[in-house]
């Protein structure tokens, strides 16, 4: 099976309905002019606020800022709300949501972001999951294999030429973080109880779940193409859905 194409991020209209059979991937860049910086901060609740001036370095500071501003203007596009009427809640694994009053159907999302670059995933009915890595050809990809991927990725990488090697096991591993992410049960679903594709000529899938046999039928992977210099993923709960890229302006 081929591999999927790359997508085409386009800025987004005034109006940006989100039907239930959609899932949006937002791409951001998080390091932008002062002023901007200033007043996504201005949208931060004060324990946010706090969050930010416990980094040492400006530039990581001024980045958790911008991305923090960024999802509560991309949540507050769909929900009607201001960005500062944003209000998140947490689960015991520490995954944030959003708290609606009522009725509302809920709005799920899930944030990525490395280096300068953050990746929103935006959907009505269905959870998701999302995930971006950095290319990096330093990283011993064998050994942190052997280590925390299934026997299967282990060995599907090693039988690759040792030039794919590092891009595949990016690959495999922002798939596998996606996959995670979107369960929100953290490091309680280990790595190595799951399976992924990682070969350069096969489509983003699940191939087996230990945890749940039957997962490998609800739930799709999807490569996301962001940046040359970057590796992506994204999960997403069901089939029978449509994905819009979108570019923040900015």
């Amino acid at each position: 099976m081929a591999a999927s194409q790359p997508q085409v991020w386009l800025l987004p209209p005034d109006k940006l309905p989100l039907a239930r059979d959609e899932v949006h991937v937002w791409r951001a860049a998080l390091d932008m002019p002062k002023a901007r910086v200033e007043a996504f901060e201005q949208t931060l609740t004060p324990d946010e606020q706090q969050r930010a001036a416990r980094f040492h370095f400006p530039h990581l500071r001024q980045r958790f800022i911008s991305g923090r501003g960024i999802l509560r203007a991309i949540l507050g596009r769909y929900l009607d709300l201001a960005p500062q009427q944003i209000h998140f809640g947490y689960t015991s694994y520490g995954k944030p949501f959003v708290e609606l009053e009522g009725n509302a159907a809920p709005l799920h999302f899930n944030v990525t972001h490395a280096g300068g670059m953050a990746l929103y995933a935006v959907a009505r009915a269905r959870l998701v999951g999302i995930d971006i890595e950095e290319q990096c050809q330093a990283r011993d990809a064998a050994g942190i294999a052997e280590r925390f991927f299934s026997p299967l990725e282990y060995h599907t990488l090693l039988a690759l030429p040792s030039a794919e090697r590092p891009l595949a096991f990016l690959r495999c591993w922002t798939r596998k973080e996606a996959y995670i992410k979107a369960h929100g049960l953290g490091l309680s679903l280990p790595l190595d109880q799951f399976s992924v594709t990682l070969a350069p000529s096969e489509v983003a899938r699940l191939l087996r779940t230990d945890h749940d046999p039957a997962a490998v039928n609800h739930w799709a992977l999807r490569e996301l193409t962001p940046h040359p210099d970057y590796v992506a993923a994204m999960a997403v709960e069901g089939y029978g859905w449509q994905l819009a890229c979108w570019q923040w302006p900015g």
